[in-house]
């Protein structure tokens, strides 16, 4: 024999003892349930008896079953062949055998004969006997394809090496109806790695783009609401893979109080915990995460993130998992309002009257006020402050005179003044248009003289200049009031630049004057508005993020509406930042992850289908910019589809309804999960699809711990 041959011999006889050991890892005959007698592509049905039934613990609803043709004692098994392989089935509801009817009318039968005597049951002995009992101790079960497991050795068809790897296909390739498979209930060590198999090509990109391949446990495979010990399986641990997570968008749905918020917590700590990597093979690795949590309940210790021992497990203390980590370089809480346990919180504030700042400002204002009709507000919002050329001396001035009026806007709506800002007037109000104002002859002209001696003055107060400004407005629409007159002289003035003296934009800044609410809508903005502050607080939670640090928002003491601008202005900072990187071609775009709580509230309701909304852009283009987008709400149909078809990790705990559940089943296999969905109340019972994991599979998450 040649050196060759003998080396081929020996990699064939490596590959049976690996082809053995897998099929002793998956099957042991003492789990054996019953005979596989229907199949096709999508379904099989099994009978099972009740000894069978009874030694393996029972056979939960949605439990995973295993169906093969191969005895797992056997030491010659060649991987290659189509028998060799492993049927993954999920136990969906019982099914009738050719003979059930029979079987119940003799149950029925033996039933009445027993009827009224409680000391007694009907398969009891002296009243079946020992042959029916067997005979009718058959049951059929119905189950759905999940797949096949099957053996590969690395390399090419014609030249294998390597120790054998176990493969998974999301269906069957082939099936005789006229074979006998041998089913069995895989036991805790089975199911293990069942539940948690991953593609070993999964793995190596997690390793290629992250540079890791960690783990992190879950919790327990759960199958039902009624979790009894006996069935064997309460120990099962569960694993996700944070790198899933990663340039992904991940769906949390459930109930109020099911589990959604502790899983979050879950996640955001299993993404944090990669900077301290627990294989030594990983490189450590900074996720920059941003929640924005419109209840508290991350920034702030309350009494349910309490354990046994009275020790907070807010999810802002994170950074104690790590005795030599400093809270100001892993952990920033952000708020509109200041909390009494947080004393490092960041004011979430900015100053609408900086110059850097005005058009910032004006766009919140916009952005708060994007959903009122009226007129003169839409008006209001098509106005922008871009700085124009300073070289151009009458755009500068409207620019000027434009900014003058948004202030007198911004003093009439509430927002406080800061101290060293005063206004001038100086060059910004032509001499003719205050005599024009002086002489007028309308019935208002005591209104319109007491402002053209406002606009007259070097240096008036806000309050003035606000009144001033809205007799302007009153002035220029007033048609008796000699407006017109000036106007028509200004625009035919020799070199003149043939130019309406008030341009459209501060027509409709000045315009809000006139309307009692006006300044009342714009004023809903004032709490993210600081006199004091010099910095834009979008721009520092991006360097944050960019750093790799946990960011929390506490939205608990916002408006509503105000929540939604100003996360909608994080989030926009986040994606053009991220978008400009990407389009440079640089090669370090930061990972963020972005985490919405009652996501309801900030991304665009289910019937929406703006397609430039920012969220909607986020969940679309989001991966290639390096975003992942993690939202926890109470119904699947208030999220918008285009996010939906978008997300690849989804955590589903109790929905109490059939449109939801009916919504739901519109993705991956959680058809088979929707009565229970639907049914099982259980706080943190889950069921979970992972990018990872090929198939969908039910949990009992653990409960979060800063340290475990």
């Amino acid at each position: 024999m040649s050196i060759e041959q003998g080396i081929i011999q020996d990699l064939a006889s490596l590959h049976k003892k690996d082809a053995q050991k897998w099929f002793q890892k998956l099957v042991q005959k003492e789990q054996y349930i019953g005979e596989l007698y229907s199949i096709n592509y999508e379904k099989a049905k099994i009978q099972i008896h009740d000894n069978e039934r009874q030694k393996v613990g029972g056979i939960p609803s949605l439990s995973f079953l295993i169906a093969t043709r191969i005895n797992p004692d056997e030491n010659d098994i060649d991987f290659s062949v189509e028998d060799s392989s492993f049927i993954l089935l999920r136990v969906m509801d019982a099914a009738q055998l050719p003979n059930s009817a029979e079987a119940e009318r003799i149950r029925v039968e033996t039933a009445q004969r027993v009827s009224g005597e409680t000391d007694k049951h009907w398969d009891g002995e002296g009243v079946m006997d020992t042959k029916t009992r067997v005979y009718l101790g058959y049951a059929g079960i119905e189950c759905r394809i999940i797949g096949t497991f099957f053996l590969e050795a690395p390399g090419t068809d014609k030249n294998p090496n390597g120790q054998l790897q176990l493969k998974f296909g999301s269906d069957i390739s082939n099936f005789y109806p006229n074979k006998g498979l041998k089913v069995y209930k895989p036991n805790s060590k089975a199911l293990e790695t069942i539940v948690n198999y991953t593609d070993p090509s999964n793995l190596q990109d997690h390793i290629e783009n992250y540079g890791t391949a960690e783990r992190v446990k879950l919790g327990y495979i759960r199958y039902a609401s009624t979790n009894r010990k006996y069935q064997q399986i309460d120990d099962v641990p569960t694993f996700i893979y944070p790198a899933d997570l990663l340039s992904q968008k991940s769906a949390l749905f459930g109930m109020t109080r099911t589990g959604k918020s502790n899983t979050t917590k879950i996640i955001a700590k299993t993404v944090y915990e990669l900077r301290y990597p627990k294989l030594t093979d990983d490189d450590p690795l900074r996720i920059g995460q941003i929640i924005f949590d419109p209840n508290g309940e991350y920034a702030n210790e309350n009494a349910q993130d309490k354990d046994g021992n009275n020790n907070p497990n807010a999810l802002k203390n994170v950074w104690r998992i790590n005795s030599n980590a400093n809270k100001a370089d892993e952990v920033i809480t952000y708020g509109i309002t200041r909390h009494p346990n947080d004393p490092d919180r960041i004011l979430m504030l900015l100053n609408f009257y900086l110059d850097e700042n005005i058009q910032i400002g004006k766009e919140i204002i916009d952005s708060l006020l994007a959903d009122d009709s009226s007129i003169y507000i839409k008006n209001f919002a098509q106005v922008s402050f871009e700085t124009p050329d300073q070289d151009d001396r009458s755009a500068l001035t409207r620019f000027n005179r434009r900014v003058l009026a948004y202030r007198a806007v911004l003093a009439r709506a509430g927002f406080d003044i800061p101290r060293n800002l005063r206004p001038s007037t100086q060059r910004l109000f032509n001499q003719n248009l205050i005599r024009a104002m002086q002489n007028s002859e309308s019935d208002n002209a005591p209104e319109y003289q007491s402002a053209a001696q406002i606009f007259s003055n070097a240096n008036p107060t806000w309050g003035q200049l606000a009144n001033a400004f809205e007799s302007l407005d009153k002035f220029i629409r007033d048609r008796s009031s000699g407006y017109q007159a000036f106007e028509t002289e200004y625009v035919n003035r020799p070199n003149g630049s043939g130019d309406r003296w008030a341009d459209e934009d501060l027509k409709k800044i000045i315009g809000i004057f006139q309307y009692p609410n006006g300044t009342r809508k714009i004023g809903k903005a004032a709490e993210q508005h600081s006199a004091d502050t010099n910095q834009d607080y979008a721009e520092d939670i991006y360097n944050h993020l960019i750093s790799g640090k946990l960011v929390v928002i506490d939205q608990s003491s916002g408006e509503p509406d105000l929540n939604k601008s100003s996360a909608n202005r994080i989030m926009t900072k986040i994606f053009r930042e991220n978008q400009r990187r990407f389009i440079q071609g640089e090669t370090n775009i930061p990972e963020i992850l972005v985490f919405i709580e009652e996501a309801h509230n900030i991304l665009p309701a289910g019937s929406d289908l703006d397609l430039a909304d920012i969220w909607v852009r986020t969940a679309k283009e989001g991966a290639k910019y390096r975003i992942g987008m993690v939202y926890a709400t109470q119904e699947v149909s208030s999220i918008q589809r285009n996010i939906l078809r978008n997300t690849a990790n989804w955590f589903i705990a109790h929905l109490n309804n059939t449109d939801e559940t009916k919504e739901l089943c519109k993705y991956y296999d959680f058809a088979d999960f929707e009565p229970s969905i639907r049914r099982a109340q259980d706080k943190g019972f889950l069921r979970i699809k992972t990018l990872s994991n090929p198939f969908v599979i039910p949990v009992q998450v653990d409960k979060f711990n800063v340290i475990d």
